[in-house]
């Protein structure tokens, strides 16, 4: 009865938001109605998409997962973000920016018509101009302890002044209202009301990127002390989007930010959508019912036996196509995480053995129909980088004799006496879990070893991976921005806590080996691209012959959208800005 009771009033308010009454048998046409905009553009319309996990956290310094990441990047902006079509990164609440000579200070001339979301957190509820003061707030709270800051590491080795302020604020949290506290990271200064610098320790190659992620998002510091924790859902950000509505595991409804400072190549004011309404549908084959209903306007990920009926249906070259199927290679890497300081994964020639055992070619074929872009044999970068040339990296592919000779050295010949495991994974949709039993099938097979799958929510998945509380779990790794490092970053040692039994973000494998680091340090020092990639690659290929994890597969996007749907550009990062998104009338 509850979740009857949930669903009755997430419709309700949808109908209410869009101004219709629940008798009114036009709803679906007035939500959509579309007024005509410069260069043959539409606005209005309400955008409806699924998720099939529910967020865990829109809070920008405690984003960790693809779900939280995709809502929250449409209410809140960095100082910069990422084209949709490239990922270069580009402006977003910076007019412009210079840099000395030496790569070491940074200046930012923030925009001048750039305002916070109205929300009763202001006075009046009004909300109010952007200025550098409110850059120096989110940043210097990037910079301050706390248990649920998953982003420190943007700025504590990179940023001057930066990690002497996070271990001051550790050690004592009331640091932050000393007079010394106040001033705040030495390394960030408040030029003027638009203008904002920042001075680095030494030239870093990734910092504009960092700017650009989710812990860099930008809010007022009115919005967090009002809210406090609350800001899971509680979102004040400058984006083209605000929270009209959060109904618990259900749905998640944006409304239009009328005071939106972007505006498109014609000038049009974004953005064009009325509203976007966000389902969580965990059943991938309701999901396409809905889909092909006109329920949805996008799906992402598309259940496996329908792939053959889907590009019958979406060939373009047919004037009746029903739909536009997107398909890109994407910066995501399938894999099954092994708790390296666990009793049995701390062990190099078990984890050895379970990545030899693995048969990815039979999995990628028979289990996923084709759905995947290619075997992960190499490392846990995809390969869609370029200059990045990921058959240089040796991982593993199927080995029986090798898998038999580590397991028989590690202890344990022909798995005797090889200790009860679990293999953890979310319940999202019936992929993964074909997949799990797939591994567990080869596992028994070929190393006679016995595994438990548990199947559990997103969120208890989330909170044991970063609480070390697993042997092995089924993880995806997708990036938040377009670099190599974006993979090998969460493998550094430097981000692992000193007491084992803390939180472990991003290293979730609780990984270390100081040849690693030397090689990830010098690429972040690097003055050149080549230069970077080149350390990337040599730690990259340090890492894989420690075998931490076992790469499955490299993702291949596909994404489905209705033909009325434009300007929506499918990219490798999934990345997805829909404050472009218009319906086009004639489809």
């Amino acid at each position: 009865m509850k979740k009857l009771i949930a669903i009755t009033f997430s419709l309700l308010t949808l109908i209410t938001f869009i101004g219709c009454t629940p008798g009114d048998s036009d709803n679906k046409s007035e939500e959509n109605t579309l007024t005509p905009a410069k260069g043959n553009k539409y606005y209005g319309g309400v955008f409806r998409v699924n998720e099939s996990e529910y967020i865990k956290n829109l809070y920008p310094l405690s984003i960790i997962d693809i779900y939280s990441y995709r809502i929250a990047s449409q209410i809140y902006e960095g100082l910069f973000k990422f084209d949709q079509q490239t990922l270069q990164v580009t402006p977003s609440l910076v007019e412009s920016y210079a840099k000395s000579d030496d790569q070491l200070v940074y200046t930012f001339k923030l925009k001048d018509n750039v305002y916070f979301h109205d929300d009763k957190c202001f006075e009046g509820g009004k909300g109010k101009k952007l200025t550098a003061q409110d850059i120096f707030y989110s940043f210097n709270l990037i910079c301050t302890y706390n248990k649920n800051n998953q982003y420190a590491h943007l700025f504590t080795d990179i940023v001057v002044g930066a990690a002497e302020y996070y271990n001051a604020t550790k050690e004592d949290l009331s640091f932050i209202r000393t007079p010394k506290g106040l001033e705040g990271v030495s390394g960030f200064k408040v030029i003027d009301e638009h203008t904002f610098e920042v001075t680095l320790i030494k030239p870093n190659s990734m910092f504009l990127y960092n700017l650009a992620r989710p812990g860099a998002f930008i809010f007022p510091r009115e919005a967090r002390e009002f809210y406090g924790d609350d800001m899971r859902t509680k979102c004040v950000g400058t984006g083209p989007f605000q929270i009209a509505s959060v109904d618990e595991d259900i749905s998640i409804i944006l409304s239009k930010n009328e005071n939106y400072h972007g505006t498109d190549e014609f000038g049009n004011k974004l953005p064009f959508l009325k509203a976007i309404v966000v389902s969580f549908i965990k059943d991938k084959k309701i999901e396409f019912l809905e889909f092909k209903k006109g329920e949805l306007d996008m799906m992402y990920r598309i259940p496996t036996e329908d792939i053959i009926d889907i590009l019958t249906e979406s060939d373009e070259s047919s004037a009746n196509y029903k739909y536009r199927l997107q398909r890109v290679p994407e910066m995501s890497t399938q894999f099954l995480a092994l708790n390296n300081q666990s009793k049995v994964f701390s062990d190099v020639n078990v984890r050895k053995a379970f990545n030899y055992a693995i048969d990815r070619q039979r999995i990628l074929e028979y289990i996923l129909n084709g759905e995947g872009y290619m075997e992960g044999y190499n490392g846990i970068t995809p390969p869609v980088f370029k200059n990045y040339d990921i058959g240089e990296i040796r991982g593993y592919s199927m080995n029986i004799d090798s898998a038999k000779y580590y397991l028989a050295k590690a202890g344990y010949p022909n798995g005797k006496g090889f200790p009860k495991i679990t293999l953890d994974l979310n319940t999202e949709g019936e992929q993964y879990s074909n997949v799990a039993l797939e591994v567990k099938k080869q596992l028994k097979d070929k190393l006679n070893i016995n595994i438990e799958l548990k199947f559990s929510p997103f969120a208890q998945i989330a909170e044991k991976s970063i609480m070390g509380r697993y042997d092995f779990l089924r993880l995806a790794w997708i990036a938040d921005y377009p670099s190599p490092e974006n993979y090998l970053w969460a493998y550094y040692s430097k981000t692992l806590p000193e007491n084992p039994n803390e939180k472990s973000w991003p290293n979730l494998i609780r990984y270390k080996n100081p040849k690693f680091d030397v090689e990830y340090e010098k690429a972040l020092a690097a003055t050149t691209q080549d230069e970077a990639l080149k350390h990337f690659m040599k730690a990259e290929q340090i890492l894989m012959a420690d075998a931490p994890f076992i790469v499955l597969w490299y993702d291949e996007g596909y994404r489905l959208i209705q033909r009325s749907v434009q300007d929506f550009p499918n990219n490798a990062m999934q990345y997805r800005d829909f404050s472009a998104v218009y319906f086009d009338k004639t489809n």
